[in-house]
């Protein structure tokens, strides 16, 4: 590697380096990239107690700079956490091997035969803040994906992911792949983030996976094509027919199970009939647990209830903080939605199918979910084994982006002396 203060340099080596790799892993045999991911999984479990001595030196580094407990909680790897990135990449080995598949087949009257099948995109730059497991999710689905990857992780997790990282290069070493198949800018400086921005000889799509402020950066900055992830501005509607028990159970989860992840509820909508049988249930539940509840209107009068200000709906609060609002409807819920969320996911809690179906007819949100909390959405959770993120985007891969997403496809033509007239 060259002189890491020369960013230009580095970052055109990585390129050229992940150009080649990726030419290889287009063809490479799928069981070559199962074992790479089942050594990778081994070496992270194995080193687990160097992986979270790494941690710590980043959460050291984070309390420093000032991190929001959100973010903190973002960063921070205990056993349990990388016994979760172990089994995300022993899930996404497991999987069936997207390329080669065949999407469609037909024949055609000229005697053609005509297949369209996956094929990698070829090098994916991959841009997240603070989690670390994110080099292990992203490194994973790329291999599988038959891509090379460029990581540039947030500069808190710079020893968390570098340890993560040696893991996965020790499972393609094994595997006999290309050890620049999966490549972690080696350097903090941001000047590396504008580097890639630009690489179009050596970068097919740019994926940024973190706030509102990276997202927007790389979507103005970018020459790369991207697979937004924005915000994960996600809304609750409790329609008028909602099992009050479900309702309370969904919210809370929803809200506080993890505060600083992208499937969090950031607002509730409360149905006016909801509210005038059951009263103030969701809302009580929320500040006995601990919840800012900041609402509107009727809402304020609520005990545990503050006034909200116009800046509170549409805010991504990754934290123990939510918005409150009381509707008239199911189509209200979706005009408040469609004014102030990130189509990201939105979630409705109802006994009514034909509000249900409203519901997912008129809104077009990356993810619609009834009668599920909205910490469901994770690549996971939707049996991809991990996800590089989630795209709220329309073009190309939208939602949770798996190894399946990260291909795009080819025509195979093939013909017995077909010439056209």
């Amino acid at each position: 590697m060259k002189d890491l203060d020369n960013i230009p340099e580095v970052m055109r080596e990585l390129g050229g380096r992940a150009r080649a790799a990726a030419a290889e892993l287009a063809f490479a045999d799928p069981a070559r990239k199962h074992a790479a991911l089942i050594g990778a999984a081994e070496a992270v479990w194995s080193r687990r107690e160097a992986i979270i001595d790494a941690n710590i030196e980043d959460l050291a580094h984070g309390e420093a700079k000032g991190l929001t407990p959100a973010m903190m909680d973002r960063l921070r790897l205990d056993e349990g956490r990388i016994r979760g990135i172990v089994d995300g990449l022993r899930s996404v080995a497991d999987q069936r091997d997207p390329v080669g598949a065949v999407i469609a087949e037909w024949d055609m009257p000229s005697g053609l035969n005509i297949r369209r099948v996956r094929t990698p995109l070829g090098v994916v730059g991959v841009i997240y803040e603070s989690r670390p497991n994110v080099t292990a999710d992203a490194g994973a689905l790329c291999l599988k994906s038959g891509n090379a990857v460029i990581l540039r992780g947030g500069s808190e997790s710079f020893h968390s992911s570098t340890a993560i990282h040696d893991c996965l290069i020790t499972g393609l070493k094994q595997a006999g792949l290309p050890e620049t198949a999966i490549q972690l800018v080696p350097t903090r400086d941001r000047a590396a983030v504008s580097e890639m921005l630009t690489m179009t000889d050596h970068i097919d799509v740019i994926v940024p996976r973190g706030g509102k402020g990276l997202v927007g950066l790389v979507q103005r900055e970018a020459r790369v094509p991207v697979f937004a992830h924005l915000e994960g501005i996600c809304h609750i509607y409790v329609g008028a027919t909602a099992d009050p028990a479900m309702a309370v159970e969904i919210v809370l989860n929803a809200k506080t199970r993890r505060t600083g992840i992208c499937g969090a509820m950031e607002c509730l909508l409360i149905d006016w009939r909801f509210y005038t049988q059951h009263g103030p249930i969701l809302t009580d539940a929320l500040a006995r647990a601990g919840v800012e509840v900041r609402g509107a209107g009727e809402l304020t009068k609520l005990d545990g209830v503050t006034q909200a200000g116009p800046e509170d709906f549409g805010k991504e609060f990754l934290d123990m903080v939510c918005a409150a609002k009381l509707v008239d409807g199911v189509d209200a819920a979706i005009d408040h939605i469609r004014t102030y969320g990130s189509n990201h996911t939105d979630a409705i809690v109802t006994e009514d199918d034909q509000a249900a179906a409203h519901f997912f007819e008129r809104l077009d949100s990356a993810i619609l979910m009834r009668n599920a909390s909205t910490q469901f959405a994770d690549g996971g959770e939707f049996g991809m084994g991990a996800e590089i993120g989630i795209a709220t985007g329309k073009m190309h891969a939208r939602g949770p982006v798996g190894a399946e997403q990260l291909t795009s496809f080819k025509y195979l033509v093939e013909g017995k002396g077909a010439v056209r007239s």
